[in-house]
Formats: structure tokens, sequence, C-alpha cells
């Protein structure tokens, strides 16, 4: 299975020679947009980052991506960075209902207006959303 992202994808593999398959993320995006720019950024995120990082076992990826979410969105981040983790969360089976608690329940936390600016990203990425599970 591959799940794909902009450069940022998910496929099955094989994890530190487990017998069950799980899955694994892989990023490209540091190495396309920066790579000769600045080649050792580019390694930490691709490598690092999403290399290793995204890929411990200790915390599935649905969370992993609601928690990513949250981290951006209480960082006060609502550019294209944080739609595309809101899609990313989508794609690991966060439902529009549960991405909608979660943003109500850190907007308590983070601020009010946070809340709204990163509603009004992800009522796009859901927009084609028609179950609210």
């Amino acid at each position: 299975m591959l799940l794909s992202t902009n450069m940022f994808s998910v496929e099955a593999a094989d994890m530190s020679g487990k017998d069950n398959k799980s899955e694994k993320v892989v990023q490209t995006a540091g190495r396309q947009q920066l790579g000769t720019f600045a080649p050792e950024f580019a390694h930490f995120n691709d490598d690092v980052l999403f290399g290793e990082n995204w890929n411990n076992q200790d915390i599935d990826l649905k969370t992993r991506s609601l928690i990513t979410v949250v981290a951006l969105m209480a960082q006060g981040i609502t550019d294209s960075s944080l739609k595309y983790h809101i899609t990313n969360a989508k794609n690991h089976g966060v439902s529009q209902k549960e991405m909608a608690a979660t943003i109500t329940h850190v907007a308590f936390y983070a601020g009010w207006p946070k809340a709204w600016a990163v509603f009004n990203l992800a009522k796009e990425v859901y927009k084609d959303d028609t179950t609210a599970q």
C-alpha cells in the first residue's frame, strides 16, 4: 500500500525485521525542495524527522498526525504546512468529527482565534468528506 500526500508517503514495509508488516513513512520534500541549497537540513527533514521519528512504532500514525496538528495549532502556524498535516491526519484515519473535536478541545488551551484559523483549513481538507464519523 502506498499513501502519498505531496512528497510524504506511507507504504507497507517490513519494519525492523518484525514478522508483521507495518506502514513506513517516506518523505522526500527536503531533498526535492532544499537538497542543493540546504542539504543538511534536507537530510534531517527526510531521514531523521520523517524517516526515524515518524516511523517510531510507539505511537500510531493517526495519533502522531493529531499530535502534529495540535502542536502546529498551538504555535499559531496556519499556513500550508498545517493544511498538509491536516490532510495527513485525514489520510491516517482521522474523521472530520474527530478533527473538529480535537480543534475545539485545543481551542481552550491554545486560543480561540487559532481554532478559527485551523477550522478554515480543516473545512477545506474535509470539504468532500460525506461522512462525519
